[in-house]
């Protein structure tokens, strides 16, 4: 059986299309929530006595890193639910990680910890290190732009570029490894995937000059102009976002500006059945509908 925490997220929900058909169930803290027909299982992060019962009889454990707080919050979210699997017995987990090429930021401390805490765990492991959603550069830049214009694309990337990937392509990535385990599992046979990590982001990485290039017609050119930090700070204070959710939106910032966020080496199209989903449009889509949140 394979249990897939964070069942209401957009990571999750699309994991959970791919893996209909199997032997799943999900988990949330509001299981009334969860679409695609699946059997649910109450299962809250904040809520210790809910880790048991939600973890029994599970094999193969999908942990959908559980962001959106502070550093010390997910720890212990993250450190109760892998004390938890150990005491159910469960017998893999696969964790979405942050890439390598994040190791500067802000949100890759929760990360690094979780990573450490399921090596000394008593059950096989999978990390799955993500790269950065289009949406999170684009949200970012959006929000902290002055007046919109036609003809010029302003952001705070500095000329820098970012390696992302798409939250379809990690979604299938995530639900090929975690069939291929339990597959394994049910079977009684070696478990694929077993101490693995795999880096996971487009083998391109995006510039503003490429996406102004995206956002260009033979007729508009669009030229791209980056903007201050200080900027982008004003705007994430301004957006009402808590603290920690600025902090870690300017350290990706400072981060693409220094250059700091080119994945050099990715794993993404060894577990896909296709080539990696073109990034840029998702940009493209995001700066037209912009969002500042910049969870782990």
């Amino acid at each position: 059986m394979i249990l897939i925490t964070g069942g209401t997220g957009a990571l999750a929900r699309l994991t959970i299309q791919r893996l209909a058909g199997r032997d799943v169930v999900v988990g949330s803290r509001t299981p009334q929530a969860v679409v695609g027909g699946l059997p649910t299982r109450d299962l809250d992060f904040d809520d210790p006595a809910t880790l048991p019962p939600a973890l029994a009889g599970v094999d193969t454990l999908v942990l959908v890193s559980a962001g959106y707080a502070e550093d010390d919050v997910v720890l212990a979210r993250h450190g109760a639910v892998i004390a938890a699997a150990a005491h159910a017995g469960v017998r893999h987990v696969v964790y979405t990680s942050l890439y390598g090429a994040g190791d500067g930021l802000g949100i890759a401390v929760a990360h690094r910890w979780t990573e450490r805490a399921l090596a000394d765990a008593p059950f096989d492991v999978t990390v799955l290190r993500n790269g950065l959603y289009p949406e999170v550069p684009a949200g970012l830049a959006a929000g902290a732009a002055p007046s919109p214009s036609a003809d010029v694309l302003t952001a705070p990337w500095g000329s820098g570029r970012i390696s992302l990937a798409s939250r379809e392509d990690l979604a299938e990535a995530l639900a090929t490894v975690a069939a291929q385990v339990d597959e394994a599992l049910t079977a009684g046979g070696p478990t694929p995937h077993a101490g693995r990590t795999y880096e996971l982001a487009h083998p391109e990485p995006v510039s503003g000059a490429t996406v102004a290039a995206a956002l260009s017609s033979p007729d508009a050119p669009v030229r791209y102009v980056p903007t201050p930090l200080a900027d982008a700070r004003a705007a994430l204070v301004a957006s009402g976002a808590p603290a920690y959710q600025a902090a870690h939106g300017l350290s990706i910032l400072s981060n693409a500006v220094a250059g700091a966020l080119v994945q050099s080496h990715t794993d993404l199209p060894e577990l896909l059945a296709g080539p990696p989903r073109d990034v840029l449009p998702e940009v493209v889509a995001a700066l037209d509908h912009p969002a500042l949140s910049v969870a782990g």
